[in-house]
């Protein structure tokens, strides 16, 4: 069974040519993928897209969210991944979470939400205290708007408080990171698979 995976990077930089931690820890993940036979399909760095403030599916002329939300949910899985700031996650985490509200209201006839059948997982990075805090703030949005989350749903790399070195540029990835990346994309894959087959009833 072909099942496929898209990130989207909430990094503050704007410029996708510029080196960021989290597209490491989203090459991690990739990698973990696809020993499990699922193809992350593409990157989306969301600060590079003019995404509107709302909590609509399009906030009008020059709105990028329509476009992306498509992609977004074509992805069987979607791997939501940023860095902390200040403890929480990103600004541009919580804008596309604040669009993905409008899921709620966009409901079929059985009360299900275009993500009903769609695994989600979380890719964080930082250096800071906050990773605990950050995915719960992604559980419990993403699982407010439909998506399904698996054991084990979050891969995190934290550095040293007031620290200057980046996921980005260690050597070499943390063993223990290596195997929860290897555990989250296992779990993800296998509830994606199941809900390939057999949805929610709604």
């Amino acid at each position: 069974m072909s099942i496929n995976a898209l990130a989207i990077n909430c990094t503050l930089k704007s410029d996708p040519s510029a080196e960021s931690s989290t597209d490491a820890m989203i090459a991690v993940l990739k990698s973990a993928f696809a020993d499990h036979e699922v193809t992350v399909t593409e990157t989306i760095r969301m600060a590079a897209h003019d995404i509107k403030p709302g909590v609509t599916s399009d906030e009008g002329e020059g709105d990028a969210w329509p476009e992306l939300r498509e992609k977004i949910l074509a992805a069987d899985i979607l791997i939501f991944a940023g860095p902390i700031w200040m403890g929480q996650i990103s600004s541009v985490a919580k804008r596309v979470l604040e669009r993905m509200d409008a899921f709620v209201s966009e409901t079929d006839d059985h009360g299900r939400m275009p993500s009903y059948g769609k695994v989600a997982v979380a890719a964080i990075v930082g250096n800071e205290d906050g990773a605990h805090a950050s995915s719960a703030q992604i559980f419990q949005a993403l699982n407010d708007v439909g998506y399904t989350l698996p054991p084990v749903a979050a891969c995190y790399w934290v550095g040293e408080a007031m620290g200057s070195t980046d996921f980005k540029d260690l050597d070499e990835v943390p063993e223990k990171v290596s195997k929860t990346a290897d555990m989250v994309a296992s779990n993800a894959a296998h509830v994606a698979r199941l809900l390939h087959t057999i949805s929610f009833p709604g």
